[in-house]
């Protein structure tokens, strides 16, 4: 992955579940605020993606503020799904079908090393936050609350 050191996290993904980074984090035995969930939102002019822990939620206003945007809204699953070439719930902030302008909450950098979606629900990957923003051209930002 372009470079940087990653390791591979699989756990049993339970398909009745609707919590995946908490099932993440206790699969995998990591504590919550180091593993980060992917969220795509709607610029009005094209999709984002905000990436924070998962014990947290996205702070719009704040991701607004970060991408220079007047506002921002969540954007539709299914063209988050269509967009990324990720399914829900394992949508990762790398490798997507195409580059977006990616914020990683700013938290992640008090972490030696964080955990993201590997691409499919039970696998994430685990890396140091600044391989992340290499690879996904990101920037941190205080986005989550």
């Amino acid at each position: 992955m372009a470079g940087v050191a990653f390791t591979v996290r699989s756990y049993e993904h339970d398909p009745a579940t609707t919590t995946y980074g908490v099932e993440a984090a206790q699969a995998l035995g990591v504590e919550p605020g180091r593993v980060f969930k992917t969220l795509l939102v709607d610029t009005g002019s094209g999709l984002a993606v905000g990436v924070v822990p998962i014990d947290r939620q996205l702070d719009l206003k704040a991701m607004s503020t970060a991408l220079g945007t007047k506002k921002v809204a969540m954007a539709d699953p299914a063209v988050a799904e269509r967009t990324t070439g990720y399914v829900v719930g394992g949508i990762s902030p790398v490798g997507q079908k195409r580059a977006l302008p990616t914020v990683v909450d700013a938290t992640a950098l008090t972490h030696g090393l964080v955990l993201v979606s590997g691409g499919r629900r039970g696998m994430d990957l685990e890396l140091a936050p600044r391989d992340l923003l290499q690879v996904t051209g990101g920037i941190t930002a205080p986005i989550a609350r």
